[in-house]
């Protein structure tokens, strides 16, 4: 048993010491792999094209509960067929839809017309004149465009024929983009990102751009619009409701007018009359007056009170990191870069190496085998 155990590590020292001998005669082929991919990745991280991220943190707070409505307004409101005490108390959007929104096209075609500085033009230029006029991909981006993506790059050239005076339509809830903005679309989507802290309750809103100050150009209005599109959800209700009171308010004004009209042109012209019929008419006309004012006064307060509500109901975001212009990139990290690419040519001339040999020992035991 001692005798067998001694020939098995006797054997696995003699593959390790021939694995070394093998790897140190094959030392040759490892450096050059390896100088010829440090070389590749050195390329990579001069070239690659510079990124700049801008990033903001925010804590959403609303505020909860809906408008009280009095017994006399809610009795117009089911006189006129509506039920104003379901919209109060418009409902919040939980911050886990946070990335729906900005995912969405209408978000993106907000976000496209953000204005820009850009090194180099005197003017400010929006995202999508940016992107389609000015901007010029590094040397990786055409190499990609021309050679994994030629095949997109031509079927576009034949979308764009047709597409390219497509615009935009919003017709009984449909939208349609042209093909310009379908591509900006797809841009946005990789460089605009949204991480919402379920534990801590906060969202960091983030996005990358070529230069610095339009990243964070891009954040602060990214940042505005999702706040307006949240704030706009949450008081929905509360503004319908302004707005059927402000009619109401309207309409009485202008009955409270006219019978006011009314019951003075009947004093006037009934100066001296004391008969039976001209105070049970001036009594009809002070009891009408009086009825449309009583509501008139009761919606300029439910007016004054919906305003209010409106704006207590509008949700408020604390920013815990306001947006800064990045003064470092955040790609490409160019000493990663060249350690990865390094490591990885090393490890496929090991491979080469050992490659090789496992070859030539199978090609002999096949000839050998085949020998009579």
């Amino acid at each position: 048993m001692t005798e067998q155990k001694n020939i098995t590590q006797a054997e696995d020292e003699i593959d390790l010491i021939q694995l070394a001998k093998t790897l140190w005669e094959g030392r040759k082929t490892v450096i050059k792999t390896t100088i010829i991919f440090m070389a590749i990745g050195l390329f990579i991280s001069i070239f690659s094209e510079k990124e700049y991220t801008a990033s903001c943190t925010m804590v959403p707070q609303s505020t909860e509960g809906g408008s009280k409505l009095s017994g006399n307004l809610g009795g117009l409101a089911a006189m006129a067929g509506i039920n104003l005490g379901s919209m109060g108390g418009g409902s919040t959007i939980p911050p886990t839809l946070y990335p729906k929104i900005i995912s969405s096209i209408p978000f993106r075609q907000q976000l496209m017309n953000t204005q820009l500085n850009i090194s180099g033009v005197e003017r400010k230029v929006s995202y999508s004149e940016y992107y389609l006029d000015i901007y010029r991909p590094d040397v990786f981006g055409y190499l990609k465009k021309y050679t994994i993506g030629l095949p997109s790059t031509i079927i576009s050239l034949f979308l764009s024929k047709e597409d390219s005076n497509v615009e935009q339509i919003i017709d009984e809830g449909l939208i349609q983009i042209s093909a310009d903005e379908k591509r900006l679309i797809k841009k946005l989507q990789k460089q605009v990102s949204i991480e919402v802290d379920k534990k801590e309750g906060h969202v960091t809103l983030s996005v990358r751009m070529p230069e610095a100050k339009a990243a964070a150009q891009m954040v602060n209005d990214a940042k505005d619009i999702l706040q307006k599109a949240i704030v706009d959800f949450k008081i929905k209700k509360a503004k319908e409701q302004l707005y059927f009171i402000e009619q109401r308010f309207e309409e009485k004004k202008k009955e409270a007018k006219e019978a006011q009209e009314r019951l003075a042109l009947f004093r006037d012209g009934n100066k001296n009359m004391n008969t039976a019929t001209a105070q049970i008419e001036l009594q009809r006309l002070t009891s009408d007056y009086d009825l449309v004012y009583g509501v008139y006064s009761e919606l300029a307060k439910q007016l004054e009170k919906q305003r209010i509500q409106v704006k207590e109901d509008a949700p408020v975001f604390t920013v815990i990191q306001p947006v800064s212009v990045p003064t470092e990139k955040s790609k490409p990290k160019r000493p990663l870069i060249l350690v990865l690419w390094t490591l990885f040519g090393g490890m496929v001339g090991v491979g080469v190496v050992f490659g090789r040999g496992f070859l030539k020992d199978a090609k002999s035991k096949w000839n050998n085998g085949n020998t009579f």
